[in-house]
C-alpha cells in the first residue's frame, strides 16, 4: 500500500456546480469532449473523494486557512481574466470578449445577462484561435443543429433572431501562423449555409512554404490554400453558391479603433492597422505599414486569450505572466501548495493539455510526498477542519449528491425541449434545487 492510496482528496469549487471549463467553455456542438465529464463524475463518487461546490477560496476560506487543513492544497483555477485590447471604442456596446460571449451562450451564470445585439450584418472577432472559430461557428450555425445541443435556450432564441450573415475572422499575422487546429477549421470549411471569403493576397507564395512545414502546420495550411485559393470542384462550388451565410479569414490585420455610430454609443465598425510580418520561421512578428482599413461591423468579438488573476494575497502571483510563480507545479516559497493548469503555464492549449499538465503536477506532489519534502507525518482536519470554518461564516457547500438533483433536473428540462439538457443559469435556483 503506497502512502498516494491512502489519501483523501477534496475539491473546492466556487460555483454549485462541477466540471468548470468542460460545461461553461466547450462549444455545445461539441458533446464528444464533454464525454470527459464521466471521468470527471467517476473520480468525485470514489471513497476518497469530495466534491465542496458553492464555496469560493480566497473569500469564503482563506488558501492559509486550507494549508491548515490540508497536507497539501492544489490551486487549478484558470484564468477568467480577459485580455484587454487597449483601444478606444472597446467599451462601447456591442464589443464583446470571447469568453463572455462563450459564456453567455453555454450558461455561465455571471454572463447570463449578457444579452448581445446580433441585430447586425457583419461580425468581426479579432483573434484565430479554436475559442474564435467557436464563436464564428456558433453565429453562423444552422439553429436547427444548435437546438439539439445544450445551448441555453435564451441564447438560442436570441440566435433565431439574429441578422449576422457575414463574420470576419481577424489576425495580426499570417496564415502560417494561424493558431486555431484543422479539426476546427474543417468545422467551418463543411458548416452548412456557409461560404468562405478569403483574400487571395493573403496566400501569396505560402503554397512554396509547404515542404519545409512540420506536418501538423503542413496539413492545416494545405487546408486553408485548398478553402482559399484553389477552385472548387463542381459540387462544392453548388454548395457556396447557395450559401446565405459567409466567414473568412483576415491576415495581416490588427485592431486600432472600435467605430462608433452616429449616436456614440454603439460599435459601427473597426479600424484595422495593415501589417508586415518580419523574422523568420516560428519567429516573426507583426509591424505596421502605416495603411489601415476600415470594416463596417455591428458586433466585435475580442478573442486575443484569458489571463489568471491572484486568488488570495497569500499566493504568489506573476503580475506581468500572470501565473503562479512555480517549478513544476510546486509554488514558490510556500511548502505544500501546488498548482496545475492555466494558472500554472499561461492560457494555451486544449483540454487534453491541461489534463496532461495536471497529471504532471500530481507527480510532482506525489514524489515530494516520497522524498519527504512534503510533510505528512502530522494530522489534518481536512474538510472537518474547513466546514468549521464555513458554517461560522453562514456559507453552505453543495456536495455532489446535491450537484446530482441539478444535474437530474437540468436534464429534465432539457428532455422536454428535445435537448440533452437545459442549463440552470441562476446560482440561487441552482442552490434551491440542490437543497430541496
Amino acid at each position: 500500500c503506497t502512502q498516494a492510496s491512502r489519501q483523501h482528496v477534496d475539491i473546492y469549487e466556487r460555483l454549485p456546480v462541477p466540471f468548470g471549463l468542460v460545461r461553461f467553455g466547450v462549444a455545445p456542438d461539441h458533446p464528444e469532449v464533454k464525454n470527459v465529464m464521466n471521468t470527471f463524475t467517476q473520480t468525485a463518487q470514489h471513497a476518497r473523494c469530495s466534491f465542496h461546490g458553492n464555496v469560493s477560496v480566497g473569500k469564503d476560506v482563506t488558501v492559509q486557512e486550507l494549508q491548515e487543513a490540508y497536507h497539501a492544497v492544489v490551486l487549478s483555477y484558470g484564468a477568467e481574466g480577459n485580455r484587454t485590447l487597449g483601444v478606444p471604442g472597446e467599451d462601447l456596446a456591442g464589443v464583446h470578449s470571447a469568453k463572455d460571449f462563450v459564456g453567455w451562450y453555454n450558461g455561465l451564470p455571471t454572463n447570463r445577462d449578457l444579452r448581445p445585439d446580433l441585430r447586425c450584418e457583419t461580425a468581426v472577432i479579432l483573434g484565430q484561435g479554436n475559442v474564435a472559430l467557436d464563436v464564428a461557428r456558433i453565429l453562423l450555425s444552422p439553429v436547427d443543429i444548435l437546438k439539439n445541443t445544450d445551448i441555453t435556450q435564451p441564447a438560442l432564441d436570441t440566435l433565431a433572431e439574429s441578422s449576422v450573415r457575414r463574420v470576419l475572422i481577424v489576425g495580426r499575422r499570417g496564415p502560417l501562423q494561424l493558431a486555431c487546429t484543422i479539426k476546427e477549421l474543417r468545422e467551418m470549411v463543411n458548416l452548412p449555409g456557409t461560404r468562405p471569403e478569403m483574400e487571395a493576397s493573403d496566400f501569396e507564395c505560402i503554397a512554396k512554404m509547404l515542404k519545409v512545414l512540420p506536418r501538423p502546420r503542413k496539413r492545416l495550411t494545405e487546408l486553408l490554400l485548398k478553402v482559399a485559393v484553389e477552385t472548387p470542384e463542381e459540387t462544392e462550388l453548388e454548395r457556396r453558391n447557395s450559401a446565405k451565410r459567409a466567414w473568412g479569414f483576415r491576415f495581416f490585420r490588427s485592431p486600432v479603433e472600435i467605430l462608433p455610430s452616429d449616436d456614440l454609443t454603439r460599435a459601427a465598425g473597426i479600424r484595422l492597422a495593415v501589417n508586415r510580418l518580419e523574422g523568420e520561421g516560428e519567429d516573426v512578428w507583426a509591424v505596421t505599414t502605416g495603411e489601415v482599413e476600415d470594416v463596417e461591423c455591428g458586433l466585435v468579438i475580442s478573442s486575443i486569450g484569458y489571463k489568471s488573476l491572484p486568488i488570495d494575497p497569500a499566493v504568489p502571483f506573476d503580475p506581468r505572466k500572470h501565473i503562479i510563480p512555480n517549478t513544476m507545479g510546486r509554488v514558490q516559497k510556500c511548502a505544500g501548495l501546488y498548482c496545475s493548469g492555466w494558472v500554472k503555464r499561461g492560457p494555451t492549449g486544449v483540454i487534453a493539455t491541461t489534463m496532461n499538465d495536471s497529471f504532471d503536477t500530481a507527480r510532482t506532489l506525489l514524489h515530494d510526498m516520497d522524498e519527504g519534502t512534503l510533510d505528512i507525518s502530522t494530522v489534518k482536519p481536512g474538510s472537518a477542519g474547513v466546514t468549521t470554518i464555513l458554517e461560522k461564516r453562514g456559507v453552505k457547500p453543495v456536495l455532489f449528491s446535491d450537484w446530482e438533483k441539478i444535474d437530474s433536473e437540468e436534464s429534465k428540462r432539457g428532455e422536454a425541449r428535445g435537448k440533452p439538457r437545459e442549463k440552470l443559469l441562476d446560482v440561487g435556483e441552482m442552490l434551491k434545487v440542490a437543497w430541496t
